[in-house]
């Protein structure tokens, strides 16, 4: 395995997002801000997270009715179910900004952004980064807010495993790791977060999680990583890793957050890449699945761990107590999360036209059926020969039986089907999710969903 050294950067230009919500302002202020308003205008709500000052996190009753207020009170804010869980907690969907538009067609021109928030329930500062930025921006009054919204659409799923949450445990409630679901399909949590991929087709995915620390070597405050998967076209890739390297992680240097590659242990004295323990090109991991879809992704992860203590409080450790330690370490994981929306935010206005290019052509480059695709390997990580179909089938044909137990799940991908007499179907390979269909449908592929008999020639 090579590991890449963490790629250069160029300077780039700041958008115009000037709005004081876009500038990710201290918890603090945030929370000042929320109360106050014009004569006669009804408080601007405020999550549980805010209201404790950080001390707890947003329980889901405080969420439901946050975002029901937002909603009422917002502008161009609408808020949908997804879908619910096992113990029958709503999976939540709020749209921002230019209305959706129906299939693949463009609102205005503007394109469109997605966040998933909290998938695993044990990583809160997420969510908690997710509601405040839905209600700033309904709320936001500026004219730069206004305009951008009126190009972008933006998509929020809140919480995206509330049975986690409600647990403080990193599956749902059935035990199964949501981030890992993403091809399988076997939660109501990944079917629901698929819909909304078939359906919507977002230009850019950012996903929000949080990791353990590993001193020396992994305690970044942000570490972000983009769709390894060699599936995922090389523009959409591209574009990922400039969202990366180029405005989430410098946008977050700016606000005093260190910063690397998720995955990567780095050299405390040189910054040297020293192991790969994570970040490879799985793709039922989301990050990985939203590249072989074409949108542009990005992991991004805030760590839990509270900074060494200094300064002051290393002299007076009495000074703060626990709780109040515990509160100033959530509301850093939050800032470091609201810090990287705020690069993203850039990214998406910014660079708005190369990425309506490149998630288009990546859309249509399968119809092309041309190309190898890769069952293994990532952009770091070579595949071996006999993981890499250099000439694909044409299709794959199922039986009934097959159909039957996988066709819910293809219409869930967006995988288009061709149905045949007696139960059975063909699914080609000409398609725009062409790179999807053998990881989901070919024997070698380590993660399908069934062995589907490929065919050689179309007839």
């Amino acid at each position: 395995m090579v590991i890449r050294p963490r790629p250069g950067r160029s300077r780039w230009k700041t958008a115009a997002l000037t709005a004081a919500v876009l500038l990710v302002p201290p918890l603090a202020t945030t929370s000042a801000q929320a109360t106050q308003g014009s004569p006669g205008a009804s408080p601007v709500p405020r999550t549980g997270f805010e209201r404790s000052h950080g001390a707890r996190w947003t329980t889901q009753s405080e969420e439901e009715r946050f975002l029901r207020t937002v909603e009422a009170a917002g502008r161009h804010v609408d808020l949908d179910t997804l879908g619910r869980t096992a113990q029958g907690r709503p999976v939540r969907l709020v749209r921002i900004g230019s209305p959706a538009p129906a299939g693949p067609a463009r609102a205005r021109g503007g394109n469109s952004m997605l966040l998933i928030c909290s998938q695993h329930g044990d990583e809160p500062a997420g969510r908690e980064a997710c509601l405040t930025t839905v209600r700033d921006l309904a709320f936001a009054e500026d004219r730069a807010t206004r305009r951008f919204l009126s190009r972008t659409t933006l998509l929020v799923v809140p919480t995206a495993n509330p049975d986690g949450r409600a647990a403080g445990t990193r599956t749902n409630s059935t035990g199964t790791d949501i981030n890992r679901d993403h091809l399988a399909l076997r939660t109501a949590e990944a079917r629901a977060i698929a819909a909304v991929l078939r359906d919507r087709r977002p230009d850019i995915v950012h996903d929000l999680h949080e990791y353990s620390a590993h001193a020396p070597y992994y305690v970044k405050d942000l570490l972000t990583l983009w769709p390894r998967n060699l599936n995922a076209d090389p523009a959409v890739r591209r574009e990922s890793t400039v969202l990366s390297e180029r405005y989430v992680r410098p946008a977050a240097e700016r606000k005093g957050r260190s910063t690397g590659i998720y995955g990567i242990w780095t050299d405390p004295e040189t910054g040297d890449p020293v192991k790969q323990v994570a970040g490879d090109g799985q793709e039922r991991i989301l990050r990985n699945t939203v590249g072989v879809k074409h949108s542009v992704g990005l992991l991004a992860e805030t760590r839990t761990d509270p900074p060494p203590v200094s300064g002051r409080e290393a002299l007076h450790p009495a000074a703060l107590t626990q709780g109040d330690r515990e509160a100033r370490n959530n509301r850093r994981r939050v800032g470091s999360h609201l810090a990287a929306l705020k690069g993203a935010f850039d990214f998406a206005d910014s660079r708005r036209g190369r990425i309506e290019a490149a998630t288009d052509r990546a859309r249509k480059r399968g119809l092309a059926d041309r190309g190898p695709v890769h069952l293994d390997g990532a952009d770091n990580d070579e595949p071996a020969d006999d993981q890499v179909l250099t000439d694909p089938p044409c299709g794959y044909a199922l039986s009934a039986g097959q159909w039957r137990e996988v066709g819910s799940t293809l219409e869930l991908h967006g995988v288009r089907v061709e149905r045949r007499r007696g139960g059975g179907a063909f699914v080609p390979l000409r398609q725009s999710q062409r790179a999807l269909v053998p990881l989901l449908l070919d024997g070698r592929a380590k993660f399908g969903l069934t062995a589907g008999r490929p065919v050689a020639k179309c007839g």
